[in-house]
């Protein structure tokens, strides 16, 4: 090659280069322009697969397109969030999960994906509380009265159920144990709808559970609520107090749902999918069907988002190992 070869071909790629990012930019301009797709980890019905159906329809309206929702249930939702780790960065796979998101790397001892590292947050969707309930026949009437029964027993005499090992209600009755320096027995069950049976029939004193399996029993007084997990009350049940507020410091369990795509995803992409949510989620209408599944509409930044994951996947791990939380 001479050398004006090589100075033309060095001035061309410097011309492509300069304009890479403005040809970027460009393509995340027309975006998008076929059909979106949003992963469930979890099988059709439940809670996340519920969430995900309320802004759907809306969310399709405004951004334009199409929104399919696929669900791929199994593993405890490491199925379908590997399927979009290992999908085209490019916004059109987008996976709407919980906040086991940030369990699962904690309580699983290998998974096929890195939880921080292969998804590009775009935003928290809703937050939904866990609740604490009691039988009514049991000698709770706080959390307060939880705390001294079993520092009154040998450890391990008073039981708690949760929807399964390694749930967010099974890591916020955990945390009670941790942070109230007692020793309640967790007794796991296959969903809510087990638990919250044997709790009602008395076999359990005690649940933890997400707010919507619980509800109804709370409201007929077939339940006691005692206390949301949350750091703010619960609008749906502003009388709970929070656990904080009934005396256990430092104690957060938030079941949000969130929307992540895969890492390198173009940010004028991410932008996009993150201001669209965040005008469905202003809606009074979408607000109110949140709310009528205990959830309560969040929105933000991916940055955010960033920031709970984060600091939650340091926060599950200490607490797995603290607790000496073991899930095969």
């Amino acid at each position: 090659m001479t050398l004006l070869n090589r100075r033309t071909a060095l001035a061309l790629a410097l011309v492509s280069t300069a304009f890479a990012p403005t040809a970027a930019l460009a393509q995340a301009g027309n975006f998008p322009d076929k059909p979106i797709k949003f992963v469930v980890p979890y099988p059709p019905g439940g809670g996340t697969d519920v969430i995900a159906r309320i802004v759907q329809q809306r969310f399709a309206t405004l951004i334009g397109q199409q929104v399919v929702i696929e669900n791929k249930g199994g593993a405890g939702g490491s199925l379908g969030t590997e399927q979009v780790a290992k999908s085209p960065a490019d916004g059109y796979t987008v996976l709407f999960t919980l906040s086991s998101h940030t369990i699962n790397p904690a309580v699983f001892a290998r998974l096929p994906f890195d939880t921080v590292k292969d998804f590009a947050p775009v935003i928290q969707v809703a937050s939904l509380p866990q609740i604490l309930v009691a039988n009514p026949t049991a000698p709770f009437s706080s959390v307060a009265d939880v705390i001294s029964q079993a520092k009154g027993k040998p450890p391990g005499t008073l039981s708690f159920a949760s929807v399964g090992n390694g749930s967010p209600s099974h890591l916020a009755g955990e945390l009670l144990n941790l942070r109230a320096g007692i020793k309640l027995t967790h007794i796991p069950y296959r969903g809510g709808g087990p638990a919250v049976s044997d709790v009602l029939g008395g076999q359990v004193p005690l649940l933890w559970v997400s707010i919507p399996a619980a509800a109804q029993f709370v409201k007929t007084g077939k339940l006691k609520a005692l206390a949301v997990s949350t750091v703010k009350r619960s609008a749906g049940f502003p009388e709970v107090p929070t656990m904080q507020e009934a005396g256990v410091a430092d104690f957060e369990v938030d079941s949000w749902f969130a929307m992540f795509v895969p890492a390198n995803t173009p940010r004028p992409v991410i932008a996009k999918l993150n201001s669209v949510m965040n005008q469905v989620l202003a809606e009074p209408e979408i607000k109110e069907r949140l709310l009528a599944q205990g959830a309560e509409a969040v929105g933000g930044t991916p940055e955010t988002l960033g920031r709970t994951v984060e600091a939650e996947v340091a926060k599950w791990t200490k607490l797995v190992k603290d607790a000496g939380i073991k899930v095969e």
